[in-house]
């Protein structure tokens, strides 16, 4: 390795198990480590509780029998031997010196169970000491109990032996111990079996997907027929493949036409300057430079309005909003045009908005264009401020109006579409590349406000109308802006 290679990376041992275990191999060992834990804490804690009730029976019955030799004591009643049953328990009864004053048939008659020193005189004591000291197997369970009287006290020693105790938790771990292993075998290959049966739908979705080709435009993922959270996945990723065959199919329509429309001026200037170089002398060089400056400015303008629609893409967000008073704007629009055709009806009051001014004055001059280009004898401009829909006062309402021969109402969606024409206007030259109209739907868009188109009043004629938002807190002053609330940091126009 030279010394400014990168150091190769490390792969570790538990990615590599990972990849080669696979997702369902994953599942089913972090389910089978899950169940095998619980059933070994599940199998202590049974263990645990099984071994402490032993005890307590023991005991109980330990206390019991220490209970009846105490009363025989306390009524100076005790026999020799003690009548107590044989077997695993061993009863003595003891003085404060110690002295075995009493035994059972199998019990030590000079030897106690404990030291004196080990119990409370006072109160039960619980005891487990070595079997030899009492001649039993195994661990001894021994309880004391105090007796007699207060001149001569005792001590009732019970001992009872654990091996059933012992013999009873061996069984049951010993059952555990067997058990366990083969439940989680039987676990795990359910698990197997139910998690490879649970993604069979996502491995159907992955050769679905992986069949499904660029150039494949009505390639569909297997749905599932379960109605859970893959069926929902399998649904969303068709939504999704939908969205994208739509927005791939608006691409090429949209490449082809802008082809289309690009090659038409540029055959135009082609043909222009074929013709003037056989013709030579003979060439009417004026005429030519104005055809093809007439060619190079359509081709210009359809540049623009090309970048403009691809910056609204890539941007939907306005990017330089402010304040802007739309009776004004709407007087340099239409100061640009003759009267006739054009018209301006002035408003009752000022109406600001929220946008850039730019976009907004492109909107104005692409609609009245359009609208100067199919008028008969007029084209009327107004605005009414706080006029349109959405609440009182949410939107002002722009209108152009022109009594050409209007748009029928199935086609008013449809000339909203990138280089759509309708037949009569299909004249390149007159009609124009056919983005106008959506190009003022993007913008209206982006300055939040929107669109629609109407016949005129009265007829014939179109009457479009765009709704854009009134300016937050605005409250006219005279010919100046005062704005209160959210928007006063905004500066007056």
């Amino acid at each position: 390795m030279s010394p400014g290679a990168p150091p190769a990376p490390v792969r570790r041992p538990w990615r590599r198990l990972r990849a080669a275990l696979g997702l369902r191999g994953r599942l089913m060992v972090i389910g089978v480590l899950g169940v095998s834990v619980g059933l070994a804490v599940g199998g202590l804690v049974l263990l645990g509780v099984l071994t402490w009730s032993l005890h307590r029976t023991v005991d109980t019955e330990a206390f019991r029998t220490a209970d009846a030799v105490a009363l025989l004591a306390a009524e100076d009643a005790l026999s020799d031997p003690l009548p107590v049953a044989g077997g695993q328990v061993r009863v003595q009864v003891i003085d404060a010196q110690g002295r075995v004053r009493a035994a059972s048939i199998d019990a030590d008659r000079l030897v106690p169970m404990v030291r004196p020193d080990q119990v409370d005189r006072d109160a039960p004591t619980r005891l487990t000491v070595s079997g030899e000291r009492v001649g039993l197997t195994g661990p001894v369970r021994v309880v004391a109990v105090p007796a007699g009287t207060a001149e001569d006290p005792l001590t009732v020693l019970v001992a009872r032996s654990l091996g059933d105790v012992r013999q009873s938790a061996h069984v049951v771990r010993t059952i555990l111990l067997v058990s366990f292993p083969l439940l989680v075998a039987v676990l795990a290959a359910v698990a197997w079996r139910v998690v490879g049966a649970t993604l069979r739908p996502v491995e159907a979705l992955r050769r679905g997907a992986e069949e499904i080709t660029g150039r494949d435009g009505s390639g569909r993922l297997p749905v599932p027929a379960s109605q859970d959270e893959i069926h929902r996945l399998a649904v969303t990723l068709n939504d999704m493949l939908d969205r994208l065959r739509s927005g791939r199919d608006r691409q090429r329509a949209f490449v082809a036409d802008a082809a289309h429309e690009l090659r038409s001026p540029l055959t135009n200037m082609r043909t222009e300057l074929e013709v003037a170089q056989r013709l030579a002398d003979r060439t009417d060089w004026p005429a030519v430079s104005v055809n093809l400056l007439t060619d190079v400015e359509r081709l210009s303008r359809l540049v623009d309005d090309l970048l403009l629609l691809a910056r609204t893409d890539e941007a939907p967000a306005v990017r330089s909003a402010g304040p802007v008073e739309l009776g004004g704007l709407l007087a340099s629009v239409a100061a640009r045009y003759p009267s006739p055709p054009v018209r301006l009806v002035a408003p009752a009051a000022p109406a600001w908005t929220v946008g850039d001014p730019d976009e907004l004055r492109r909107i104005l001059t692409n609609l009245v264009d359009n609208a100067v280009r199919h008028a008969r004898t007029e084209v009327v401009l107004a605005v009414e401020p706080g006029a349109g829909e959405g609440g009182v006062g949410a939107y002002h309402r722009v209108t152009v109006t022109d009594d050409g021969p209007g748009i029928p109402a199935a086609d008013r969606e449809r000339v909203f579409g990138r280089f759509t024409r309708l037949d009569p206007g299909r004249d390149r030259d007159v009609g124009g590349a056919g983005l106008g109209l959506a190009i003022v739907r993007e913008l209206t868009r982006r300055a939040g406000g929107r669109i629609h188109l109407a016949d005129a009043d009265p007829p014939p004629g179109l009457r479009v109308e765009v709704l854009l938002p009134v300016l937050p807190g605005e409250e006219p002053d005279g010919d100046r802006l005062r704005v209160t609330g959210p928007a006063a940091g905004v500066s007056d126009r």
